[in-house]
Order: C-alpha cells, then sequence, then structure tokens
C-alpha cells in the first residue's frame, strides 16, 4: 500500500513492462530489415548507373578555341601543334624510279625493202597500190599516176607528178603511209596516215 492508501502491484507492472518490451522488439527488428532491405536496393542502383559509365567511351577533349593538329608516330606517341604556328604542311615528292633503258635503236630498212608493189590506204578507207621501182620509178594506181621516189634515212619518199607526196616509213615493226598535199614538207604534219604493206612475195 502506498502512503494515500493504494494498494501497489509491483508484480502487475513488471508484467506489463516485459510485454512491451515483447511488443517492440519484432519492431525494431522489422527496421533494421528494412533498413539493410534499402541500402541493399541503393547499393544495387549506384552500381547499374556506374557500370555503363565505366564502358562509355572517354569524353571529348575540351575545345580550347584555338585549332589544333595531331601527329601520331609510329611508336604511338603523340604531339600536338597550333595550326595558327603553321605555315604550311609540305608532302615530299616520292623518289623518281630510274627509266627504262631506251630500246636500242632498230636497223633501218634497207632500200631494196621498199622495192615493189605496197598495199596502202587513202585515209578515208579505200585501198590502193604504189609500185615502187629499183630504177626510182613510182606508179600509183589511184589516178594512174606516175612520180619518182628516193630513199633517205631508211625512208622511202615519193614525189608524184601532179605535186601530191607520200612517205613509206617503218614504224616500230610495220609499215605506214604518211600522205602530204603539195608543197609540204616531209618533216610536217602529215594529211593522213594509213597502213602499209609490200604484197611483193619476195621484196628485193
Amino acid at each position: 500500500m502506498d502512503a494515500i492508501g493504494n494498494k501497489s502491484h509491483p508484480r502487475r507492472v513488471d508484467e506489463i513492462g516485459a510485454a512491451g518490451r515483447a511488443g517492440v522488439a519484432p519492431v525494431i527488428a522489422k527496421e533494421n530489415l528494412m533498413r539493410k532491405f534499402v541500402s541493399a536496393a541503393g547499393l544495387a542502383a549506384l552500381l547499374c548507373l556506374a557500370v555503363p559509365g565505366g564502358f562509355a567511351s572517354t569524353p571529348p577533349a575540351p575545345k580550347t578555341g584555338q585549332a589544333t593538329i595531331v601527329i601520331v608516330f609510329k611508336d604511338g606517341h603523340r604531339q600536338t601543334f597550333d595550326l595558327s604556328d603553321i605555315q604550311r604542311i609540305e608532302f615530299p615528292a616520292p623518289p623518281v624510279a630510274a627509266a627504262a633503258p631506251a630500246p636500242p635503236n632498230l636497223p633501218l630498212p634497207s632500200r631494196g625493202r621498199y622495192i615493189g608493189k605496197w598495199e596502202v590506204g587513202d585515209g578515208v578507207g579505200n585501198n590502193f597500190y604504189i609500185t615502187l621501182e629499183d630504177n626510182g620509178d613510182a606508179m600509183r594506181s589511184l589516178g594512174n599516176e606516175h612520180g619518182k621516189w628516193s630513199y633517205v634515212n631508211g625512208e622511202a619518199l615519193i614525189t608524184w607528178d601532179d605535186g601530191a607526196q607520200d612517205a613509206i616509213r617503218k614504224v616500230g615493226s610495220r609499215f605506214q603511209k604518211f600522205a602530204y598535199s603539195q608543197g609540204k614538207s616531209f618533216a610536217g604534219e602529215p594529211d593522213n596516215v594509213t597502213n602499209a604493206h609490200n604484197s611483193t612475195p619476195h621484196p628485193i
């Protein structure tokens, strides 16, 4: 009994305290479990954000406002130059390969190689014949024209009585006929050039 006459019940109080403590313990345990869960979830979220960032490409270098050029050397190191300091960039020309030796001069055809009956073109798709005689006479089937020919520097130079001129020359491995109008030089630009073939079976 207390001082005012009330009876005390210490056992009852102890029972209530024990019961209260028994009810609080599960609540605290739940709060601790919740905190752990939230912490784990937060850590997982941070990892998800951090991993893609680790694989992301390196961000470009900040622009300095001044154009530069980067030279990468064979050993992998780099060197940067400001374009404002560069006047020009020169690339040396590759070394010139030694020119192939000129083929040896082919022997000039002999005078006798020109004697015979030559089939030549007229420059417009038709053919005619030029016959060169050993005595220097020449005959042309086109217009049945007569002329004279001479052997000069491995060529047969023909001057026709009507003033026209033809030259038969060896060009590479074949012969060609060069036509010149009256008054032109044999060294000048021809009026036309056609193939020429000596049809004589055995040229002299």
